[in-house]
């Protein structure tokens, strides 16, 4: 009896610890933010997403400012505001993978730096832009890696030193990465910035995020990359 008792109370335990540890992956990476939008498209729509765009409050503000690009063009928007790129990392397969796009766009590194999640690696970052890049690849998605866009600081964290610095730095590495993997890069950055190597004051609300000018000038960009990739 009570060696049954044991069994009994350690499968509660383990129960609850894995309900407890699903709950907290949810709410650090917010697993479910998209569970709902990524069920409606793998189940009513016949045609995959030409494009899915994974990212942080750029990629949010950005479908939520101009939604219609996405619709017009088969693309869906998978952008979670405040985000890093290991919480993009952690619900790439959910909200990449298993839409079965012909093409990722990754939009990310800002809020790494802004130190949203830890202390700002720039290995580990870098990292995680890579193993996303290597996980769409290994499942037939085409990859396009873009730029951080230009900050001179970060808004919310004016402590943070070398802003400029570390997205160039973090840029050259993207760039880099991808002209040896055979990957798309994107190059936002040139277009937006300015002569202190901040985000143009027509481009940007508060020196981090987009104004619908911005976004125009992005879908410019990056649409045309797109588009050359689907004729390959």
């Amino acid at each position: 009896m009570q060696k049954m008792y044991l069994i009994l109370m350690t499968m509660l335990f383990l129960g609850c610890y894995t309900t407890l540890n699903a709950q907290n992956n949810d709410q650090w990476a917010r697993l479910s933010r998209y569970a709902k939008a990524n069920a409606e498209w793998k189940n009513g729509n016949p045609e995959r997403p030409t494009a899915v765009f994974i990212g942080n409050s750029i990629t949010q503000g950005w479908y939520d400012k101009r939604p219609g690009f996405f619709t017009a063009n088969n693309y869906a928007g998978r952008g979670i505001s405040g985000q890093t790129t290991p919480q993009f990392l952690s619900r790439f397969r959910a909200d990449v993978i298993a839409l079965n796009p012909q093409i990722v766009v990754i939009n990310g590194g800002i809020n790494d730096i802004a130190e949203n999640s830890g202390v700002y690696d720039p290995d580990f970052t870098f990292g995680n832009i890579q193993s996303m890049a290597e996980l769409a690849h290994a499942n037939g998605i085409a990859v396009i890696l873009t730029s951080v866009l230009p900050a001179e600081n970060i808004p919310w964290r004016t402590e943070i030193a070398d802003v400029p610095e570390k997205i160039r730095t973090l840029n050259t590495n993207i760039q880099d990465y991808a002209a040896d993997k055979g990957f798309t890069y994107v190059d936002y950055y040139t277009s937006m910035v300015d002569a202190q190597k901040a985000m143009a004051a027509v481009y940007t609300t508060d020196g981090v995020h987009v104004t619908d000018k911005g976004y125009q000038v992005m879908e410019a960009i990056v649409k045309t990359a797109i588009d050359e990739l689907l004729k390959k």
